[in-house]
């Protein structure tokens, strides 16, 4: 046998070699396409992953829409009060006292609304420092005192409490005087916010007197439980006296 015809015989033998591997590859592939048909058909939620548009998605349910708008929006939608519920301000709610009298140093002015709280603030600050220059100790926590209201401003007594009066005439600096402050059964009240907001809580607690039929003595007190420095300051803490009838 001549080279040529056992390289025929050879290159014959490669094509059968190659033929069978082709016809075991077509096996392969169609065994392979066959499980993943029966696993999707068996197991949908263990599928493989769908291919659109050059993304890889899984072919798992994908989040609900809400939980997507809570990320968008944060979790402060969530702490909305449902629909006809009431508010703080709504909800007020007087306790009867008995406001004894107490000994104070008392400064009396008239202010606009739009200037209360530094027309009260500078006012109580010259009471401080009168008590301080007159070695007074305070003994308890700054008053005003509204004693006539109406829509352009109000007149006022700054008060700061003290242990005893002194004894005899004393002169102290910036027209402050020795004096009392206001006693008899009262309504207490609590604010707790900027004292910009103070009117919300004079609104409610005006609702509260009208739904209970109560009159009062026209005079409140506001106690500064917490220093009054800034009308926009979030952390005021005011108890309101309204004396009634």
């Amino acid at each position: 046998m001549s080279f040529f015809d056992k390289l025929k015989d050879f290159s014959a033998t490669l094509g059968h070699f190659a033929a069978r591997w082709r016809v075991l590859a077509a096996l392969a592939l169609l065994i392979g396409f066959g499980a993943l048909y029966l696993q999707k058909r068996l197991s949908p939620d263990l599928a493989p992953p769908e291919v659109t548009a050059g993304k890889t998605t899984p072919a798992e349910k994908a989040p609900p829409a809400e939980s997507l708008e809570d990320n968008k929006t944060g979790a402060a939608d969530k702490t909305e009060p449902p629909a006809g519920a009431e508010t703080p301000m709504e909800s007020v709610s007087g306790q009867i006292v008995d406001v004894p009298a107490r000994p104070v140093l008392v400064l009396k002015g008239h202010a606009k609304w739009d200037d209360a709280a530094k027309t009260l603030t500078d006012s109580l600050a010259k009471v401080t420092a009168a008590a301080t220059k007159a070695g007074l100790a305070p003994n308890g926590r700054p008053l005003a005192v509204f004693t006539d209201t109406d829509d352009s401003g109000f007149h006022y007594e700054a008060m700061l409490p003290i242990a005893k009066a002194p004894e005899g005439k004393i002169k102290l600096a910036d027209g402050v005087d020795v004096g009392a402050s206001p006693a008899g059964k009262a309504l207490k009240f609590e604010h707790r916010g900027s004292y910009d907001e103070i009117d919300a809580t004079y609104e409610a607690i005006t609702a509260y007197l009208d739904e209970k039929g109560l009159d009062t003595n026209n005079i409140f007190i506001e106690e500064y439980l917490t220093n009054l420095t800034d009308a926009e300051d979030a952390n005021v803490d005011v108890d309101i006296y309204v004396f009634v009838k």
